[in-house]
């Protein structure tokens, strides 16, 4: 499960939240009342789901909405009207009263999203470095020439030894270069 921030001008709102979440096995990381200490405790952590307050002391949600991080979801919990007149597209809310039922099928589906999104980001390949690709394409052309293969078998090759290996493509080429002679 993902960490929750909640965060509402008054202290009891924010309690009260809490303490529903935590007897449904929600994480709750900090409890804020200030948009300040808001942007703090979220900027701590490297994602997870904002439940906040239309309007604190020093900013509007819309202004930490502006500034939370990309790993982060908000739940806006407003009034109404507040709700209707929000501007944010990919802003998830959830108009006051609240029910308990609303806010933990929300925070079910928010807490999904997140998870996805960070298997997603893990899935990714890596950014290669510029020295990186120089030695992967060092390794190629040393196959290439001394084994005859294409550039398609010579990338395949140290593909499959990567594999076979448990290590990155990089050490692989690093190997090649070094036993071909030409490290």
């Amino acid at each position: 499960m993902n960490k929750i921030v909640i965060a509402f001008p008054k202290a009891e709102v924010a309690a009260g939240i809490k303490k529903i979440l935590a007897q449904s096995g929600y994480p709750v990381a900090a409890v804020c009342t200030s948009g300040a200490k808001t942007l703090q405790a979220v900027n701590d952590l490297e994602d997870g789901i904002l439940i906040c307050g239309y309007r604190f002391s020093d900013m509007l949600y819309s202004e930490i909405y502006e500034y939370l991080p990309s790993g982060f979801q908000m739940l806006l919990v407003a009034s109404a009207m507040a709700v209707m007149e929000k501007e944010e597209e990919h802003l998830v809310c959830l108009s006051m009263p609240l029910k308990v039922h609303d806010l933990l099928h929300t925070v079910e589906m928010m807490d999904y999203r997140v998870t996805r999104r960070r298997k997603k980001l893990k899935n990714r390949p890596k950014e290669r470095t510029p020295e990186e690709l120089q030695l992967i394409q060092k390794a190629k052309e040393l196959l290439m020439e001394r084994n005859r293969l294409t550039e398609e078998e010579a990338h395949q090759y140290i593909q499959r030894r990567s594999m076979e290996n448990g290590t990155g493509l990089v050490e692989i080429a690093q190997m090649i270069i070094s036993l071909m002679g030409d490290g």
